[in-house]
């Protein structure tokens, strides 16, 4: 890819370094498509460009809120220990690696990238 990754520990371009899905992505995309589709998984999972703004320290957790009112989508960062926010909705996977300090499952070869209040639809309860 040809793209210099933030020194930052969590081996992500920056957003403005991330290389976009392009058409040379097609046969990945098909290969994809058909993965999901065998295991009935299509309507359920997509892709996303794995990127970070900025660095996450240990103990934190991005996550993403709502607001149905104004049609806004927020991300923000919280003390994992803290947050009511518990649905993962975004995962990176981990090719080779046990785990992670944001693993989901101890030793899942993902780890959790952004997480959601599965109970109110992300935003905080009034």
């Amino acid at each position: 890819m040809g793209v210099q990754k933030a020194n930052s520990g969590s081996g992500l371009p920056r957003f403005e370094e991330a290389e976009p899905l392009g058409p040379q992505d097609a046969p990945f995309v098909q290969d994809l498509i058909a993965v999901l589709e065998k295991h009935g998984n299509l309507e359920r999972f997509g892709l996303c460009l794995l990127h970070e703004h900025f660095p996450l320290a240990p103990g934190e957790t991005l996550v993403e809120t709502t607001d149905t009112e104004t049609r806004t989508l927020h991300t923000h960062v919280e003390e994992t220990s803290r947050t009511r926010h518990s649905k993962p909705s975004q995962w990176r996977f981990l090719a080779g690696v046990d785990h992670s300090r944001r693993a989901e499952f101890t030793g899942g070869p993902y780890e959790v990238v952004l997480v959601c209040d599965p109970y109110s639809g992300c935003p905080p309860r009034k």
